[in-house]
C-alpha cells in the first residue's frame, strides 16, 4: 500500500474508470479550486431518468482521481435521483478507506456529482429543493503534489 492507500484506491488511480469529457453532456458539474490543487468536473448523459453515461476529468492527487473514478462507477446506470443520494462516505467505503488527510477528496467527488445533477435540472427546468445542493462542509485543505489525469 503506497502512502496508506488501499489497493482499490491505487487501482482507481492507476486505472481510472470513465475518464473523459462529453461535448454533448446533459449535465456538467465542476468543483474545487486551483488554489487548493484539486479540480473535478463530472459529465452526465441522462435518458429517461437514467444515467446512461458518466465521465470525469480531474486535476489533483491520487485520492482526487480515485474518488472521481469511484463516484462515477457508483452512479453510472442508476436513476438520476440515486446520484443525489451519493455520499462522500459511500465513496470512501467503496474504496476501502482513505487516509484522513485525503477525506476532502471524497467530499469534492460528492459535490461534483451533485453539481452535475443540478446543472441537468437547471437545463431541463426541473423543480428541486435548493437544500439538496447545499455544499458539504468539507475542509479543502491540501498540500500535496498534483497529477493530471484525463487531460
Amino acid at each position: 500500500m503506497a502512502m496508506g492507500y488501499s489497493e482499490k484506491v491505487m487501482d482507481h488511480f492507476i486505472h481510472p474508470r470513465n475518464v473523459g469529457e462529453m461535448t454533448d453532456a446533459d449535465g456538467v458539474g465542476e468543483v474545487g479550486s486551483a488554489q487548493c490543487g484539486d479540480i473535478m468536473k463530472v459529465y452526465l448523459r441522462v435518458e429517461n431518468g437514467i444515467l446512461t453515461d458518466v465521465k470525469f476529468k480531474t486535476f489533483g492527487c491520487a485520492s482526487a482521481i480515485a474518488t472521481s473514478s469511484m463516484a462515477t462507477e457508483l452512479i453510472k446506470g442508476k436513476p438520476l435521483a440515486q446520484a443525489l443520494e451519493l455520499t462522500n462516505k459511500a465513496v470512501v467505503e467503496a474504496l476501502d478507506g482513505l487516509p484522513s488527510v485525503k477525506l476532502h477528496c471524497s467530499v469534492l467527488a460528492e459535490e461534483a456529482v451533485k453539481a452535475a445533477v443540478k446543472d441537468y435540472y437547471d437545463r431541463n427546468g426541473v423543480d428541486y429543493d435548493p437544500a439538496l445542493f447545499a455544499e458539504t462542509d468539507g475542509e479543502h485543505t491540501h498540500g500535496h503534489s498534483s497529477f493530471v489525469n484525463g487531460v
